[in-house]
């Protein structure tokens, strides 16, 4: 009996070994759709960006509520439109990385992946002095290879507790809708300022922030959000 309950100590024992070094590499990667707060906080996120008419309007509507707000910018827009990147960085906004060219990460291996993380880096850089530390992917995939580039390279992986779909060209009612009716505190809610035609983006958003800042929201960055900026 003794060598039996024994026995089963040492499966045990092994069991544990194994699944501790069994565990998915994303246990050491941050990931954050949302964070958990007591305060009425929320984030603007916008994708795709710069664009050299959208960009410039979003941003004049956030300066008129005094906003600020996060934008993922993909590298090859922010060398095709640099003064409307620059308008962003200079009115004070957070910029996250969102590649180069906006793949789809999951036909992509790790060196492929260093490439889109990093020439989005140094695009921002050359152009604006500016590193960013929060990355967030196209379709917001996340694969093997792309948790190993988030270990090497120190990013925060950002994605979205609230996605108001406005890449389908939803209308502006649908759109204000989206938000109002599901908006939680800490919610990062995902729009933006990069759409191929016949954007309602900017008219929901003058109706949006209004409205939530009437309901007692703040709205900060994702840095802020998250404890870190």
């Amino acid at each position: 009996m003794k060598n039996t309950r024994q026995f089963g100590y040492v499966v045990l024992i092994l069991l544990v070994l194994l699944r501790l070094l069994t565990l998915s590499p994303s246990a050491e990667v941050k990931v954050y759709r949302s964070v958990a707060t007591s305060k009425k906080q929320i984030a603007l996120t916008f994708d795709d960006g710069p664009h050299p008419t959208l960009t410039p309007r979003i941003l004049e509507i956030l300066a008129q509520y005094n906003i600020p707000a996060t934008f993922f910018m993909v590298g090859q827009n922010v060398l095709n439109y640099p003064e409307a990147a620059r308008a962003v960085i200079e009115a004070g906004h957070e910029v996250g990385n969102h590649t180069f060219t906006h793949p789809h990460i999951s036909n992509l291996g790790e060196k492929a992946i260093f490439d889109e993380i990093g020439r989005c880096e140094d695009a921002l850089e050359e152009l604006c002095e500016y590193r960013p530390h929060l990355l967030r992917t196209p379709q917001g995939a996340l694969t093997p290879s792309l948790e190993k580039c988030l270990k090497d390279d120190d990013y925060i992986l950002i994605l979205w507790s609230l996605d108001t779909r406005d890449w389908e060209h939803k209308s502006t009612a649908h759109l204000i809708r989206t938000v109002l009716e599901n908006v939680q505190a800490g919610d990062i809610i995902l729009m933006h300022d990069f759409i191929g035609h016949n954007s309602k983006t900017p008219e929901a958003l003058e109706k949006i922030i209004p409205a939530l800042l009437a309901e007692g929201y703040e709205f900060v960055t994702v840095s802020a959000l998250l404890g870190v900026g």
